[in-house]
């Protein structure tokens, strides 16, 4: 069945000004945004009820120059996040985007706040890699779920109407490539089909279609797929039917710290405050600190494609903070001992080589130096007992690459120029990683899911308004 049905003049059986493909972060703040600037508007979910990636995240927003920074005395701009975006991603991303998204992160997060009350803080208490100042922001649990529930319950109050179990298969356009329509599967096998005036593609990308993650990214072609089964690269499809540009299809967000067997995300704290990987000879491998997205590769090519990540009970405290690390710890996927002997017996490690690795490190702590793996130690986060231990694998949470955009989150052709009336947002667009793991800044994903879902959101429901 074709991606796109080429008909002109057809009837529909309803119209809406406004659809939205995609309840995650990206179509929930899109609709949020659309709705504010005058459109009706129709979120349509392929899911029972609104989750997607974001639920799968921590559910953390980088944004520069908020009040929640000013309050806990970090200094930080849209200049200094913007350079940083670009350094960690080798200055292949479109710089003008990238300044536009950082000028915008937050403006959106304060906006999401006043306007939609959501309760966001920023982490003060650690660094993510790459991230010159601390800019994460995020609601109290530290959980996507919170998040996704959060930006569901605002456009429900708004009456946004939101129609779950609705799977759409087709796009119905003009011969000059305007979108008319789209049709849209029940789980019954039924079909609906419904007019608009603008859409946006807020589905996110291809992880979940093992074919093109074979295609783009061949060295996370068996790893673990961590991100949401929908993403199968619809947007991306229907977009290359309709002769869109597409831009860094190798980019992806890796993670390699998912807890084994328990699938559960273990936070990059414990790396950054002086935590380290071994593998199964109880050896360190890498350098940690480049970032938990091309970890993942690093991870995957150990014994077993498996590491332990330590780190001891300071660091735990600060872990604690997420949802994610207190279930790990209540079903016991955090392996605690008082000694570094005690810790590979628990764990299956060599004793003695786990004692030599975490000995060396100690040692490169107090002198404050530099590993042949290119990893800095500082003499202020040593790890003293007791000792903590969780067995991880790297995966694939999601890719990058996607449809070009402008910066009104416009889907552009080859050219330069845009479909008529086409946006996307988040995973459905080019993000901000440029076309290797290494390029993803911590919290990339929901910073193009935000930024671009309300820059959408805002010009789509102007142009209907």
């Amino acid at each position: 069945m074709s991606p796109i049905v080429r008909q002109s003049g057809k009837t529909f059986g309803f119209h809406v000004p406004v659809v939205i493909i995609g309840a995650g972060a990206a179509g929930l703040v899109a609709a949020l945004a659309a709705q504010e600037a005058g459109a009706e508007v129709l979120v349509l979910e392929r899911d029972p009820v609104p989750r997607g990636s974001t639920a799968l995240s921590a559910g953390l927003i980088p944004a520069a120059g908020t009040r929640w920074q000013t309050e806990a005395g970090i200094a930080d701009s849209a200049a200094q996040f913007a350079a940083d975006i670009m350094a960690k991603a080798h200055g292949e991303p479109d710089a003008t985007l990238v300044a536009r998204i950082a000028a915008e992160a937050g403006p959106a997060v304060e906006w999401l706040a006043d306007t939609h009350g959501l309760p966001f803080s920023v982490i003060s208490d650690f660094s993510y890699p790459g991230h010159s100042a601390r800019r994460m922001h995020g609601l109290p649990s530290r959980s996507g779920e919170e998040l996704v529930d959060a930006l569901r319950g605002a456009a429900e109050a708004r009456g946004i109407e939101i129609l779950c179990d609705a799977r759409v298969t087709q796009l119905h356009a003009d011969e000059n490539d305007r979108l008319l329509g789209v049709t849209l599967e029940r789980p019954d096998g039924s079909t609906e089909e419904v007019a608009l005036c603008q859409l946006v593609l807020a589905c996110n990308g291809y992880g979940g279609n093992a074919d093109l993650v074979r295609a783009h990214i061949p060295t996370l072609a068996d790893a673990l797929y961590f991100g949401h089964t929908g993403n199968q690269g619809d947007a991306l499809l229907w977009g290359e039917a309709l002769g869109a540009a597409t831009r860094h299809l190798s980019g992806h967000q890796g993670h390699g710290s998912v807890a084994y067997p328990a699938g559960i995300l273990i936070t990059w704290a414990t790396i950054t405050e002086g935590g380290v990987q071994v593998n199964a000879e109880g050896r360190r491998f890498s350098n940690e600190m480049h970032g938990y997205s091309e970890q993942a590769a690093e991870v995957l090519r150990q014994p077993n494609r498996m590491a332990w990540t330590i780190f001891d009970t300071r660091i735990a405290g600060i872990a604690r903070q997420f949802e994610d690390f207190r279930q790990a710890e209540a079903i016991g996927a955090i392996v605690t001992a008082d000694t570094p002997q005690a810790l590979a017996a628990r764990t299956g490690l060599p004793a003695d080589a786990l004692i030599s690795t975490l000995s060396d490190v100690e040692r490169l702590k107090l002198d404050g130096a530099t590993d042949t793996f290119g990893r800095a130690f500082r003499a202020d986060q040593q790890l003293s007992a007791p000792f903590h231990a969780v067995r991880v694998t790297g995966a694939l949470f999601h890719t990058q690459g996607g449809l070009v955009v402008d910066e009104h989150a416009r889907v552009l052709r080859p050219d330069g120029t845009s479909l008529p009336n086409l946006y996307a947002s988040g995973g459905a667009a080019c993000g901000v990683s440029g076309s290797q793991a290494s390029g993803y800044l911590s919290g990339n994903g929901l910073l193009t899911a935000v930024v671009l879902g309300r820059l959408a959101g805002s010009a789509a429901g102007a142009a209907v308004a």
